[in-house]
Parts: structure tokens; C-alpha cells; sequence
């Protein structure tokens, strides 16, 4: 054979091939759009199935609101393709028999987030500034006490009716409450404010809920860790609404900068075996320039400039603690109606008035001794000057800066730097 013959040859079987190639992909595309069409058909088909027999549960539309289990009323994308893949998996069993599971799984987490939502919708906080009971009060001793609380009660009415938002509120209400103490025998609820006579309160609350004869005879741990005391997040919702209803309410606030610097001189000043290791080691290892390795091993001597620069930051090395977190955050006194506001600077008065309010035994008073650390001096404006003279201008108005919300809300001075 002449070699022009071999290329025509070789042309022609290339040729064929390459035809063959096409015609093969040609074949392949028909058969996955006809497969596609095919599953997606019944896809729909199964949808609708299930958006028919659910079409009676017509959820809320605050549905975002609800545990992220809950499954929403029409089938999102991602669950059609839960479906295929199932269906594709169980050839064996008939569409049918899938269909059937599937509707009675999404039909009850349909139940579950419309049982939740409603209880959730019967969570209404009480009306702000609800008078409060003095039908108790029989001494004339308590008069500056009393229009000093409803100033500060109004005051507080006043400020959240301008800048609470109340969209925010059925979001976060659980973690709300979290700080939230309960007595049930005189219906008190007591936020926790750390840093303002809390521990103190709680051994209030125990005296009254029947836990020991005398505030003074219950220890630190058995305040801090004794787990005697039971909070509000630990009811179902029905019963935080009976309690947010008809408690009374009670938060102890004290000047931020105050709080700020008896936190720092209480948890870094002293030994201590979690502050140090968790959070004095974190801020001495990125505040704190050429650290000595023993520092860097205990956490130990963190400074107060330190401390502030943890604080200001906004990519800390560990997060927020309760002991000098806003009390903003803690007790959301916009959208908890607080009866009553005592405040740090006049503890004892206040404190005694409201055991008057709800009824206390009269013998009971409000202990006055120093938690721990009895022996240093009480962290007071002058202390805190003090600490302040470490800190750069900047450093001291971004630190008021931080805490300006408490500030306003409980009308406390903030000091010109």
C-alpha cells in the first residue's frame, strides 16, 4: 500500500473515533438531563406532598426566633436535597414509604416550634415603674430613701422609654435572666451585680429562703459555690413569666470606675488560682514587653495599665468576666423593669429599706462586714484616682467610654479627665 493510502486510512478511523467520542457525550448529556428531570419531578412531587399535609401549621413569622432544630413550614434546598439523597440510597424501599417519614419528622419539629413559640409569646414583661408596696413601711425614717429610689426608679424609666430597642427583647431572653436570683418565700428576684455587695445579697436571700438563721454565719464558698440559691433561667418560661410578673425585682449598681478597680485589686492584687492562671497570664504575655518568665509561668503581679489595655481591647486574649463586664449586659435594666434600685454608695440604707418593702423579719439587717480581704482598705473615688494616675488621658476617657451606658442609665457622674 502506497503511503498516501496509510494516511487516508489512519484519517479515516480518526475521524470515526472522534464521531463515535461525540456521539457517546452526546448520549451521556440526553441520559443526565433525562435522570435530572426525572428526579427533580419527584422531588417536587414529594415537596408538595409534604407543603400539602403541613399546610394546616401556619408558624409565626418570628420563626428565626425559635432553637435552630426547628424546621421551617416549606422545604429549604438544602432539605430537598436531603430527600434525593435519601431517596437515592433507599431504591428498595418505595417513594411512598420516605415520603411518609419524612412528613411525620418535619411534622413534629413543626409541632415542637409552634408550642415554643407560643409559650414564648405569653412572656410579657410587666409595666415599667409598677408601684411599689409600702403598705409595710411603717417607720417615717425611710422618707430620703424612698424619693431617692423613685427618682432613680424614673430616672431609669425615663432613659430606656428613649433608647431601649424592644425588638431585641424575646431574642435574649433567657441569657437575660441568667443573672437573676430567686427567693420564693418573699418572691424577690435579686440580679447579680459583682462588685456591689452581691455576696452579701446572696447571703440575704439564703437567710430568707431558710438556709441558715444568721447572714453571718455562712462562709465565701458557701455563697460563691454552695449552689443553694436557684436562678431564674433554671424555670421553664411559663414560670419566669409568673415571677418577672409578679416579684419584685432588685438590682444593686455602683459607680463603673469604682467597680472596675475593686474587681482588678480583689482578682489580680491577691493570690488567686483562676484569675491569675487564666486571665493574668493571657495579659502579660501580649501587654507586657521582654515579661520575666515567672511571670509568664503564674500570671502573677499583672499590672492595672495592663489590665486596661485586656479591657479596651478588642481582640482580647481571653474574653469578658462577669466581675467587670457592664452592667448593661448583665442585668438589661431596659427591658427588666426593676422595682427597686439600691445603690453601692448607700448599700446598707437601701438594702435595709427593701427588706422593710417585702416583708422581712425585722431582726434581719443587712450585713455590713467585708467579704474578703477585710483588711484593705475599701476601693472609694480616692483609691481609684490612684490607679488612674497609671493610665494615659486616652487611656482614662476610653475607659469611662466603656462603661458610659451604665453611666447614663444610673445616673452617675463621670468625671472630667
Amino acid at each position: 500500500m502506497q503511503p498516501s493510502g496509510r494516511v487516508m486510512n489512519l484519517r479515516q478511523v480518526f475521524v470515526s473515533v472522534l464521531m463515535f467520542g461525540v456521539a457517546g457525550l452526546f448520549l451521556f448529556m440526553y441520559l443526565q438531563a433525562w435522570i435530572e428531570e426525572h428526579h427533580t419531578a419527584s422531588g417536587e412531587k414529594l415537596q408538595q406532598q409534604i407543603i400539602n399535609q403541613d399546610s394546616k401549621l401556619q408558624l409565626p413569622e418570628d420563626l428565626a426566633m425559635a432553637p435552630k432544630n426547628c424546621a421551617a413550614a416549606n422545604l429549604s434546598k438544602r432539605q430537598t436535597s436531603v430527600i434525593n439523597s435519601r431517596h437515592s440510597r433507599e431504591k428498595a424501599r418505595p417513594l411512598i414509604e420516605v415520603a411518609s417519614s419524612l412528613v411525620r419528622q418535619l411534622s413534629e419539629q413543626q409541632k415542637m416550634t409552634k408550642s415554643f413559640l407560643n409559650q414564648l409569646k405569653q412572656v410579657n414583661l410587666p409595666p415599667a415603674v409598677r408601684p411599689l408596696n409600702k403598705s409595710l413601711i411603717i417607720d417615717g425614717r425611710w422618707k430620703t430613701t424612698d424619693e431617692a429610689q423613685e427618682k432613680r426608679r424614673s430616672f431609669l424609666y425615663d432613659f430606656c422609654k428613649k433608647y431601649n430597642r424592644e425588638n431585641q427583647l424575646r431574642t435574649h431572653l433567657l441569657h437575660m435572666v441568667s443573672r437573676i436570683y430567686v427567693e420564693d418565700r418573699h418572691k424577690i428576684l435579686y440580679c447579680e451585680v459583682p462588685k456591689a455587695g452581691c455576696s452579701n445579697w446572696k447571703r440575704i436571700l439564703m437567710v430568707l429562703n431558710g438556709l441558715a438563721s444568721s447572714a453571718y454565719s455562712i462562709s465565701h464558698d458557701a455563697v460563691h459555690y454552695g449552689k443553694h440559691l436557684k436562678k431564674l433561667d433554671s424555670y421553664d418560661l411559663k414560670g419566669i413569666q409568673t415571677r418577672l410578673n409578679t416579684y419584685t425585682k432588685t438590682i444593686f449598681v455602683r459607680d463603673p470606675m469604682e467597680r472596675l478597680v475593686s474587681a482588678f485589686r480583689d482578682k489580680f492584687e491577691h493570690p488567686n488560682s483562676y484569675y491569675h492562671p487564666v486571665f493574668g497570664k493571657a495579659i502579660i504575655k501580649k501587654y507586657r514587653l521582654n515579661a520575666q518568665e515567672e511571670a509568664l509561668k503564674t500570671g502573677s503581679g499583672v499590672k492595672f495599665k495592663e489590665f486596661i489595655q485586656y479591657l479596651l481591647d478588642s481582640h482580647r486574649p481571653v474574653g469578658m468576666d462577669i466581675h467587670w463586664d457592664q452592667i448593661s449586659k448583665l442585668c438589661y435594666p431596659c427591658f427588666i423593669n426593676y422595682d427597686f434600685i439600691g445603690k453601692f454608695e448607700t448599700l446598707e440604707e437601701d438594702a435595709n429599706y427593701f427588706l422593710q418593702l417585702i416583708g422581712a423579719p425585722a431582726q434581719l439587717k443587712f450585713p455590713n462586714f467585708k467579704d474578703r480581704h477585710s483588711s484593705d482598705e475599701r476601693t472609694t473615688m480616692e483609691v481609684v484616682r490612684q490607679y488612674l494616675k497609671e493610665l494615659s488621658r486616652t487611656d482614662t476617657q476610653l475607659t469611662y467610654d466603656f462603661y458610659y451606658l451604665d453611666y447614663l442609665m444610673f445616673n452617675y457622674t463621670t468625671p472630667v479627665v
